[in-house]
């Protein structure tokens, strides 16, 4: 069989290890249809019902495995569909290579149908953009865009005219020029250096933590995979850790110097911690809520990239380099501190904090408590299982009552904090790790969304597992509205849809619950299941997830929408009640 182009893209992402792609096929694309095709032997197509799930799978599987993940839509409204994704990748610093499908090149620019020029529309996502114009430098365009997705942590983009993808490869349709250059013959390689501060640099923020009398270690994503170091560089300096919550899996929950996450669904201690240091060591964080970051304190900033260090907070000392590498490296420069009355406090407030989380999780509380909920997932779920949380107030739920502990990891969409990610992070990551268990929290908003992606992974015989916190409501917009004294306004659907029998018209395991002594045996068979499994859970509508520390300004808006008229008010009042009453009589 003739050779076509597009084979000369599937063959140098096989080079490069690529083993999955993401995507939904189309006119645009059947050329590098074909070429996956040929080659279905070392990659893997995985068909999705919509392509903004290609790109959300693409960026999960980019975030578990640290490798490029790749997504393929069609040329108009396909590639458009990818750009919630995309924009997902590139805020929260994952690799991804967008490939689309583009109008063939003697139609460009007449206004053929569905001609959207991708690689103009592309220009803000993505650091590598570009557009094939003949088959030579197809292998090289690919390099280029790996590379960049790699070093830069962001997404690339190559979009392919629907002609040239079923030419013959070896054409060189034109030559020009002075004849002073070639196609360029790179490789698909890209290393990783080692990145590691100056050691004044190093020796200037040792001295500055070690004058340090209450120090703060606030650890974000880029701490993961530096867990250990954070320990004992927290030990050392008598700091208790803060964690944003993309970097929730830096360091397990339960242990001693862990004070949680930080904001509005972060707790007490880590807020009064914050409030409090005078020092603080920021670890692979960009944290954008700027009122929750210490007003007077000392910095140092420990960031890969140093365009953002200092971003949020004025730096003393600016740390250049990878987190682990550069913790390494100053942990021997830092003296244990014997004075620990700061860190002792904050561990008092956690115990307490903790025993107000626990008792938020009453299992006899009717309507079901979505804290009941998440801790039902917490505890069945294994060690080293993966939770995929989707926006809104299932993130709150997921951030106080599932904890990282063993190999746990956890991931949802950060920076862009858009619904309907879960799933298909959930199915991305299960196709990257056959062997772990991979599960979704999700609102019924949020599911709903794209919903189908259940399908995908009935189909791919992926075995996620999905928990959809059911209020019949888009919670977290409720409750903001609330806050600003505005009474609710468009935030609740007419009744809470079921979802279960949907789950079982796929193929899948689907049980609906609204008692909450069937919670906990349902999302046991639910795990137990060997297929996709989906947990359709009726919580309460009313449950406020609450910041750790009431300012006066949200009282007042909570108080100024029920006298404007914020319906259920009874309810929602009851609930309040209910939860500090459970709270001081734990």
């Amino acid at each position: 069989m003739k050779k076509i182009a597009s084979e000369l893209l599937v063959e140098r992402l096989i080079e490069w290890g690529v083993d999955t792609v993401f995507g939904l096929p189309g006119d645009g694309i059947n050329g590098i249809m074909e070429g996956l095709r040929r080659h279905e032997d070392k990659v893997r197509f995985i068909l999705v019902h919509h392509e903004e799930a290609a790109a959300f799978m693409a960026t999960g599987y980019a975030k578990s495995t640290g490798k490029v993940g790749v997504c393929l839509a069609t040329s108009g409204p396909g590639g458009l569909h990818l750009l919630n994704g995309l924009y997902d990748a590139k805020l929260d610093h994952a690799p991804v290579l967008a490939i689309t499908g583009l109008q063939g090149t003697q139609q460009l620019g007449t206004g053929y149908q569905q001609e959207v020029h991708l690689e103009r529309v592309m220009e803000d996502v993505a650091a590598y953009n570009v557009a094939v114009q003949v088959p030579g430098p197809i292998a090289t365009l690919v390099d280029f865009a790996i590379k960049t997705a790699l070093a830069d942590k962001t997404v690339s983009h190559i979009t392919f005219p629907v002609d040239l993808q079923e030419a013959d490869p070896e054409v060189v349709p034109w030559q020009g020029g002075l004849g002073v250059a070639r196609t360029p013959e790179s490789s698909p390689r890209y290393l990783e250096g080692r990145i590691v501060p100056a050691p004044e640099s190093l020796e200037q923020a040792a001295r500055l933590l070690n004058e340090g009398g209450r120090v703060v270690l606030f650890a974000g994503a880029g701490a993961i995979g530096a867990g250990s170091e954070v320990l004992r560089a927290a030990e050392l300096l008598a700091s208790p850790i803060v964690k944003t919550l993309p970097g929730k899996a830096s360091v397990p929950d339960a242990h001693p110097l862990v004070l949680g996450g930080i904001g509005l669904l972060g707790t007490r201690p880590s807020e009064e911690a914050m409030e409090q240091c005078d020092t603080i060591l920021m670890v692979g964080t960009n944290f954008p809520y700027t009122r929750f970051l210490p007003e007077h304190a000392r910095a140092v900033q420990i960031d890969r990239e140093p365009k953002r260090i200092g971003n949020r907070l004025a730096v003393d000392v600016a740390l250049a380099g990878d987190a682990k590498q550069t913790l390494s490296a100053l942990i021997p420069l830092l003296k244990e501190k014997a004075e620990r009355s700061f860190l002792v406090r904050a561990q008092e407030g956690m115990e307490s904090w903790r025993g107000k989380m626990a008792a938020l999780e009453d299992p006899a509380r009717s309507p079901i408590a979505p804290q009941y909920l998440m801790s039902v997932i917490d505890k069945l779920a294994e060690d080293d299982a993966v939770l995929c949380s989707d926006s809104g107030t299932v993130a709150t739920w997921a951030a106080r009552h599932f904890d990282i502990r063993g190999n746990r990891r956890f991931y949802l969409s950060s920076n862009l904090a858009s619904m309907a990610c879960a799933v298909p992070y959930a199915n991305a990551i299960q196709a990257a790790y056959p062997g772990r268990q991979c599960l979704a929290f999700v609102g019924d908003g949020g599911f709903a969304m794209l919903m189908a992606e259940f399908m995908t992974a009935v189909r791919n015989e992926l075995p996620v597992k999905v928990v959809v916190n059911n209020n019949g409501a888009l919670g977290q917009i409720l409750w903001e509205q609330m806050a600003l004294g505005y009474p609710e306004m468009g935030v609740r659907f007419e009744r809470a849809f079921n979802f279960a029998p949907w789950a079982q018209s796929c193929g899948g395991f689907g049980v609906r619950v609204e008692d909450p002594a069937e919670v906990e045996p349902a999302v046991r068979n639910a795990l137990a299941f060997e297929g996709p499994a989906l947990v359709d859970v009726v919580v309460n509508p009313d449950e406020p997830p609450m910041p750790s520390k009431v300012t006066y300004e949200q009282a007042k808006g909570f108080v100024e929408s029920f006298l404007r008229g914020q319906p259920r008010r009874a309810s929602i009042t009851s609930t309040l009640l209910r939860d500090k009453i459970t709270e001081l009589t734990d």
